[in-house]
This record gives C-alpha cells, structure tokens and sequence, in this order.
C-alpha cells in the first residue's frame, strides 16, 4: 500500500483510523485504472476487429458474446463490495463510534470546540474543572468569539486559542466539534484525514487519535471570502507531559476573565 500512497501522492498518515481511508482510496483508483484501461483496450480492438476494410458489409446480428454483460456484472459486484466492504464501515466508525468517557482524566478523550471565522480557526477547551463556561451571544466580540461569560464560574478556567496552534496529545482520543460564527468553512487536517464542514448554527462532532507527533496544519477546504488561502491554523501534537504543561498555563492565564 506505501508503494500506491506514493503514486497518488497521499501524505503521511498520522491518525489512527487514516490507514482504511488511505486504502479505501487506493482500491477506488485501482478500479478506476483497470477500467480505464479494460475498457481502452476494448475500444481499441473493436476499431481494429470492425474495420472498414475488414469488414467491407455491414453486419446486422450484431454482438453474440455476452462478454460485455458479464464485464458489466463484474464491475458492479466490485463497486458494491468497495461500498458494503469499505466505505459504510468507515462511514459508520466515523460517525457511531465516537470515544466514550469512562470518569479517568487522563485517558478520556480530549475535547475541544472548533470554530471557523473569516479567515481563522479558534478552539475552545472546557478548564481543568471539566465544566464548560456559560456562552451568550451578548458576551461575543472579536476578542471572545465564542461568547463565553466572564462573570460564570465555570468559563474562568476556560482554555481558548484565538488564531494560535491548539495542543492535543499523543495517542489520545480527541473530540472536535465544529462550528461557524459566519459563512460556510471546511475544517480539514490532511494528514489526518479529517475534513469536515463548519457550518453556521450547527455543531458537527468529528474525532481523530493522532499517533505522531508534530505540528499538522489545519487549512479551510471550503471557498469562503477572498482571503481564504490565508485561513489557516495548527495542530500541535505533543507528549501528554508537555500538553498537561501548556493546558495548566492556558487555564492560569484568566481564561475567560481575559475577555471583558
């Protein structure tokens, strides 16, 4: 499969679940090659086998082979085995199979509120008490965009990343539920293989475990205003020392006490 991944110039994979999509893919684009050339190749000897000067009087039996039907048989049986065999599986581990708490704080999955804007992402972490801050649309501003109540006890150690990298850890479940605050976004983290779209007035839970460490760029896969090029973010994937160390400095910083 590495040797394919190369060909169709896939990135690295850095997720858990990224190695059934990257097959998943590279099974479609086998398909698509064998009939490309199965059916070029038919083509090419029916100009061949029906030329004019071979066959100087039209025959109207036409075809007597059911090589064709048969052919046509066989690509569907593969397609419904690419759809039955990979693609709803992988559907259905994206989307029914979300990470569960179990009560253990250093294992439950991390998770996080992803919001897109012109032209920026920010994340929004409950604080070290596990409570999300009260938000009100009244408290948002362009240095609170997520709303987030200053005077609530639980939004003061309330973790946010405005137009900064996010931290996640190592090998570690991780949450992301994705909104807008204006037009139509696509959240998408390539090596992940994560993409899904931010859309105002909805929330969409995607979840990844990222399995190497490094900084993994978050880009907008959606056409969003005239600067969308520039509408890019960072994921920092570090080790669960060096995340438990950034995420106490962050909750110490005031949290949303910052904000008004």
């Amino acid at each position: 499969m590495e040797f394919f991944s190369k060909i169709l110039n896939l990135p690295d994979v850095a997720s858990a679940h990224g190695a059934g999509i990257d097959q998943f893919i590279i099974y479609i684009h086998l398909l698509m090659a064998a009939l490309f050339v199965g059916w070029l190749g038919y083509f090419l000897y029916t100009v061949f086998r029906f030329r004019s000067s071979a066959n100087p009087k039209a025959d109207y039996a036409g075809a007597k082979s059911h090589f064709s039907s048969y052919a046509e048989v066989g690509v569907a049986a593969i397609e419904a085995l690419l759809l039955l065999g990979f693609a709803i599986p992988l559907w259905a581990k994206a989307v029914d199979e979300f990470p569960t708490k179990k009560g253990d704080a250093k294992t439950d999955p991390i998770e996080i509120a992803i919001q897109g804007q012109q032209f920026a992402w920010n994340a929004h972490y409950a604080g070290p008490d596990g409570v999300w801050g009260k938000q009100g649309i009244q408290h948002a501003s362009a240095t609170n965009p997520f709303g987030l109540d200053s005077a609530d006890a639980g939004a003061k150690d309330d973790v946010t990343c405005l137009r900064e990298p996010f931290y996640v850890p190592l090998n570690r479940d991780v949450i992301c539920r994705i909104s807008s605050m204006d037009v139509i976004h696509c959240f998408k983290l390539p090596r992940m293989r994560v993409t899904q779209d931010a859309i105002p007035g909805m929330t969409i839970p995607v979840h990844f475990k990222a399995t190497k460490p490094g900084d993994y760029m978050i880009i907008c896969a959606q056409l969003c205003g005239n600067l969308h090029s520039t509408m890019k973010g960072e994921f920092k994937v570090v080790a669960d020392a060096e995340y438990a160390e950034w995420f106490a400095k962050k909750a110490a910083s005031g949290g949303a006490q910052s904000f008004e």
